[in-house]
């Protein structure tokens, strides 16, 4: 790779939006109408990135005509299943009732511009909900949802710049005024002056060991999502709350695919007993509940010998087969489908086993109802803050709103204040290219995900934690040392390793804080579920360059 110093080019915006999944588009299109000019940063290409990239069948919402009209009823069924992990993480019920109220609204923009959000011409709600439950996800048809995205976002004249990383916000004191960042193909530095900025990177992937042998990632979908977003939040003094959270999630065992509530059929064991106590029968409308009350009930039938588990939709309708099918196809899923097509496969004669996927890092940037974070000018939305496609895009919208409006009352900073923080990226770039021998980004994940899943995984203690963060230290250091990378592509993939590394360490010291069992955090050392912590979250923020916990009221 070239060892010269890379080109410096400066861009301006009123919004800056680092990613161009669901949630940083739908806030470039609102901040845009909003008479804001408006840029978005995306690491790879905006039509085919993020978790929403391949499709999406499930939209939660709350719709009056549907719903009727008491919120807080709606609100109390939904906190019933999983949606209860992000109240545990740390999003607060001012965030959720916000979302809630502005979801519809959504719902109808989408329609309006081409995304299918009726079936036959009727709001369809199926999956994620107890039998005889209110049904809180309305089936949509989100193959083709960034297609329509990006071209919307390209009608309000808003700058996508394709293949730009952003490697770290800029910011004076607790206000944000741009970001650094660089081209993923060409030996570019791009230098960002921004009014605000919204933080949208997504999903988190490559922390913990894959649940599938050969594979590098935990899903072939979106290896390259690593929260950077989190991270340069993070380190430019923003709050993170949950952490030590993380959760897991059910699907075919080896093909680490989401869209668990899109199957039609009855978890079964061997025997084809039921393992769950919701349907004894393939139920269109509401599916097997069973693993989303806890996904690693499947893994606890197959490790105490009972298992395997399977998904069985025998006597499943040639109707419900069929709209099974489709909406695997909008979830995503098309080469499974194709793989199931390819192989005979047919759920409605062939049980399809099913497991536990290996730990997903669940913290959060810690948002107001605004999306407004610890920092002025920083928002943020979408997995960096309540998760799911959903809450990404009516949150998108939101900061869009709301970072428009923050604007017009403040100005364009100068940089000269991060010219330190910027050529210190700039050298730490030059290094790794620069240099012709030692690990690669490959080699440094795998024995970062070696720790993880070895002393901060499914098995928590304080001697266990104590070890792996001394480990992870000790390997994060020799990282940035040592990394080499061949091409600009490579170079992108060991920042993100460095991300994932300061992810890491983030883990272990909120892990270690929280001295109690809760959720798939389990403490072996604390083994019961503290009622002193239940209306608290755990913050953790970066002070004189170290990590430092606070347990704070939940609001």
């Amino acid at each position: 790779m070239s060892r010269e110093i890379a080109k410096e080019e400066l861009v301006e915006a009123d919004v800056l939006c680092i990613g161009g999944g669901i949630a940083g588009l739908m806030a470039a299109i609102r901040a845009a109408e909003l008479g804001a000019r408006v840029v978005v940063a995306e690491k790879g290409n905006a039509l085919g990135s993020g978790r929403g990239c391949a499709g999406n069948d499930h939209f939660w919402c709350y719709i009056p005509e549907v719903h009727g009209t008491d919120r807080e009823a709606f609100l109390k069924e939904c906190l019933k299943g999983p949606k209860l992990r992000a109240i545990q993480s740390g999003t607060s019920i001012k965030v959720l009732h916000t979302f809630l109220e502005r979801s519809f609204e959504i719902v109808n923009l989408w329609h309006s511009w081409g995304i299918p959000m009726k079936y036959h011409g009727k709001w369809e709600f199926a999956g994620h909900s107890f039998p005889g439950d209110v049904l809180t996800h309305l089936k949509y048809e989100g193959q083709w949802q960034k297609r329509v995205l990006v071209s919307r976002v390209n009608k309000k004249g808003v700058n996508i710049m394709n293949r730009v990383m952003i490697l770290d916000l800029l910011h004076e004191g607790n206000r944000v005024t741009g970001a650094v960042g660089m081209h993923t193909r060409e030996n570019r530095i791009i230098v960002f002056k921004a009014k605000s900025v919204i933080v949208g990177t997504g999903y988190v992937d490559r922390l913990y060991p894959p649940p599938v042998p050969g594979w590098f990632t935990s899903s072939p979908v979106y290896p390259t999502l690593t929260g950077d977003g989190r991270v340069m939040s993070y380190r430019a003094g923003a709050e993170l709350v949950g952490a030590e959270i993380f959760r897991r999630h059910p699907g075919p065992r080896y093909f680490a695919r989401f869209g668990q509530a899109t199957w039609i059929g009855v978890l079964r064991d061997p025997q084809g007993k039921p393992i769950g106590p919701f349907v004894t029968r393939p139920e269109r409308r509401y599916g097997d509940m069973t693993p989303e009350v806890s996904s690693v009930f499947l893994e606890d039938y197959y490790r105490s010998g009972k298992g395997p588990v399977y998904m069985d939709g025998r006597g499943m309708s040639d109707a419900d087969y069929n709209y099974m099918l489709h909406w695997l196809v909008h979830e995503g899923n098309r080469a499974l489908v194709d793989y199931m097509k390819e192989e005979g496969i047919d759920v409605r004669k062939h049980p399809v086993e099913f497991g536990t996927y290996n730990p997903f890092f669940e913290g959060k940037i810690r948002i107001n109802e605004k999306g407004e974070t610890s920092m002025r000018g920083l928002y943020a939305a979408g997995d960096e803050t309540t998760g799911g496609i959903s809450c990404a895009a009516t949150y998108g919208w939101i900061v869009g709103e709301n970072a428009a409006r923050y604007i017009k009352k403040t100005s364009i900073s100068d940089i000269e204040e991060s010219a330190e923080e910027i050529e210190e990226n700039k050298k730490l770039l030059h290094a790794i290219a620069s240099r012709t021998t030692g690990p690669d980004w490959k080699e440094a994940n795998i024995a970062l995900q070696q720790v993880m899943g070895d002393y901060g995984g499914t098995i928590r203690s304080e001697t266990l934690l104590d070890a792996g963060l001394s480990h992870l230290r000790r390997l994060k250091a020799r990282a940035r040392d040592t990394l080499i990378a061949r091409n600009q592509w490579e170079l992108a993939r060991c920042l993100e390793t460095l991300n994932l590394f300061d992810l890491g360490e983030l883990v272990f010291v909120a892990a270690k804080e929280r001295k109690e069992t809760r959720g798939y955090h389990k403490r072996v050392d604390y083994p019961l579920t503290n009622p002193l912590l239940d209306d608290k979250v755990l913050s953790i923020k970066k002070v004189r360059g170290r990590p430092v916990t606070e347990w704070k009221p939940m609001e």
